[in-house]
């Protein structure tokens, strides 16, 4: 297997590392695929490759665009088939677990032990970041992806209360509606879909939640509950505006950032757009949890990954031990508008929807209230999630009543096991 890395002798001693750290110049490559190609995304994946480039290990990036990393795993499969796999991935959920079984991932395990990982880590980030007991990914962040964010000054033009019910959430919109903006902001796109609908289900209770996008029970699948979230996916995509379609998530977020939509319902990586046209939380925006999901989160995380690390490992560790630097999860994360991965990090640094993530992912953990999104490939293995996608993006496209859906989703869930 042909190896990306070309790095000559480092450093024996792997040690957690600074941001601000003396230039060593050494030559050592790591060439990383990765889907965060939006602004906010670009900006906070700068501040990894500048702490990586100041340890003298060259960044080649191998940026593949597409929100929830489908298009870039369809990427690192070409390659891999190829013989030639990227050195660090970017992966998330059931996506490492697929990999790990391959056997192609490398073992962490010396470095994870020398700064332990095991003691800062959440248990259910660790379920996708070790596989048999072996550390095989580094987690970057924790997102949570039931999240709602809208436009302070229209929120305030329709009476500046922030919705925390289903039928509040729907008298905003209208009111929204009669302004003449676009009250929901959104890209048709199966995983955006899919995003609203986690949030739509969990908003029905999380023992719902849990039965039919985790343990895939057919009663909860096909049953009542589910043609009420279809009923309610119907209603929201009435305020959505005709050209959609195809649109990208962060072009969704500029809508809201410009004042042209109300809302969009969108995982708190939407906040380092809103970072990043020099917004500040509170004052231009607002962001809530989905209404009817207080005090649950549904969360993905973003680990790196790292192939074929016989020849390239000491470069691949020196990036697995940047990532899990406390310093660099601030750094990261405050740009990025997630969650650090780890538990021991102050929140200081972060502003207000910050302070609230942080806070509401720790209760959610202590109350068994934290799920894995299914939208995110932390519920449910890929072809799972492809054939829910598959039922959502149909009735949201108006191919299916709500019914008709959920006996579909029943079926196509089946089918894919």
């Amino acid at each position: 297997m042909k190896s990306i890395l070309t790095g000559t002798a480092v450093g024996a001693a792997l040690v957690a590392i600074p941001l601000a750290v003396t230039p060593v110049f050494a030559d050592e490559n790591v060439e990383v695929l990765h889907w965060w190609t939006a602004g906010g995304e670009a900006a906070a994946l700068n501040v990894l490759k500048e702490n990586l480039e100041k340890q003298g290990v060259k960044w080649a990036d191998m940026p593949v665009a597409g929100g929830s990393g489908v298009s870039a795993m369809t990427a690192l499969r070409a390659r891999v088939t190829a013989g030639n796999p990227p050195t660090a991935v970017q992966m998330m959920g059931f996506n490492i677990k697929d990999w790990s079984k391959q056997g192609v991932l490398g073992n962490l395990n010396d470095i994870a032990k020398a700064e332990g990982w095991d003691n800062v880590v959440p248990p259910a980030l660790q379920e996708f970041s070790k596989y048999e007991g072996n550390w095989i990914a580094a987690p970057v962040n924790v997102h949570s992806t039931n999240w709602v964010w809208i436009n302070k000054k229209l929120l305030d033009e329709v009476g500046g209360k922030a919705p925390t019910s289903w039928d509040e959430l729907i008298a905003m919109l209208d009111a929204l509606k009669a302004k003449g903006v676009t009250p929901l902001a959104h890209g048709g796109q199966a995983w955006q879909d899919g995003t609203i609908f986690d949030s739509v289900v969990l908003s029905l209770g999380d023992d719902f939640y849990k039965a039919a996008m985790i343990d895939l029970d057919p009663e909860a699948l096909g049953g009542a509950k589910m043609v009420e979230a279809f009923d309610r996916m119907a209603k929201l995509r009435s305020y959505v505006d005709d050209n959609f379609s195809g649109r990208d998530w962060n072009l969704a977020t500029a809508m809201v950032i410009k004042g042209e939509a109300g809302m969009q319902v969108m995982g708190d990586w939407a906040k380092g757009e809103f970072l990043q046209s020099k917004l500040t939380p509170g004052e231009d925006f607002v962001c809530i949890r989905f209404p009817g999901t207080q005090g649950a989160v549904t969360f993905n995380s973003d680990q790196f990954a790292m192939f074929d690390m016989k020849e390239g490992g000491t470069a691949q560790k020196k990036m697995a031990s940047a990532v899990m630097d406390p310093g660099f999860q601030i750094a990261f994360n405050t740009v990025k508008g997630s969650v650090p991965a780890r538990t021991d990090v102050p929140n200081d640094a972060f502003d207000d929807c910050g302070k609230k993530g942080m806070a509401d992912l720790g209760d959610a953990a202590k109350n068994g209230r934290l799920f894995g999104s299914m939208a995110h490939g932390h519920a449910v293995p890929d072809g799972i999630k492809s054939a829910m996608f598959d039922v959502i993006t149909a009735h949201f496209n108006g191919e299916f009543d709500s019914a008709t859906a959920a006996e579909e989703m029943v079926d196509a869930v089946e089918a894919a096991k």
